[in-house]
């Protein structure tokens, strides 16, 4: 084992608190795996070890993170995502290994969004052809892909950035029966109205019919009073 890593674990291992851990299952619906901690303490690990992976080579840094994520445990893929998040060094290639990381790993909320918040969002800015990639994810059977290709954006979106892509894929996205992906573009409409209100009501007015009520809910939490009254009549 990569003596960094074990001491990751280490580090993990002495911070867990079973009371964390017992009542961190509350905010998920599925099974989580948690050493139990809070977020800011896995930060503060993560933080501690950067001086020594960022010297590493990139490969040798995803193969670390790799070993993160494929562990199952939330603090790890919340150290892993700190890592490649501040790595920085995005080479268009490795959207591929991204979109397999969360295919293959991603198995809850918060390790979806604390990974494509940022290292994809960051990614995404850089490659801004690459919103393509995260159209065909929402395609995909996995849920969790699906969430990702709306909260990937999320960042970018709440500087006004990819208006005409976040309702791309909030149309794809738009009749999807799962809650998590619901609140995903929800979330991601409700960010781009930030800069964009007057669109985002547009689309939500076109569409609200078809929309279901969590999306909805999320996507006007930002609107102007009068649009949110307006958004939320049923008068169809």
């Amino acid at each position: 084992m990569d003596p960094l890593l074990a001491r990751i674990r280490s580090d993990l291992e002495d911070h867990a608190d079973p009371d964390i851990r017992a009542s961190s299952q509350r905010f998920f619906k599925e099974e989580i795996r948690c050493y139990g901690m809070k977020t800011a303490t896995a930060k503060v690990i993560a933080k501690a070890c950067w001086t020594e992976v960022k010297g590493r080579p990139k490969e040798d840094v995803y193969a670390l993170c790799e070993e993160l994520f494929s562990s199952g445990y939330l603090e790890e893929s919340f150290i892993a995502s700190y890592f490649t998040e501040h790595l920085g060094t995005f080479e268009k290639g490795d959207l591929l290994i991204f979109r397999r990381w969360i295919d293959t790993y991603i198995t809850n909320w918060a390790a979806c969004d604390t990974f494509c918040n940022h290292t994809v969002g960051d990614f995404i800015d850089r490659y801004p052809e690459c919103t393509r990639e995260l159209k065909a994810w929402t395609q995909s059977k996995n849920r969790w892909m699906r969430r990702a290709a709306a909260v990937s954006l999320i960042v970018p979106a709440k500087r006004g950035k990819f208006l005409d892509e976040a309702l791309a894929i909030a149309a794809l996205l738009l009749t999807d029966t799962d809650d998590m992906v619901q609140k995903g573009y929800g979330w991601l409409l409700k960010e781009a109205s930030r800069e964009h209100p007057e669109e985002v009501f547009g689309f939500i007015m076109e569409n609200k019919k078809a929309m279901p009520r969590t999306a909805l809910r999320y996507a006007i939490e930002k609107l102007p009073k009068d649009m949110k009254a307006e958004a939320m009549k049923k008068d169809w």
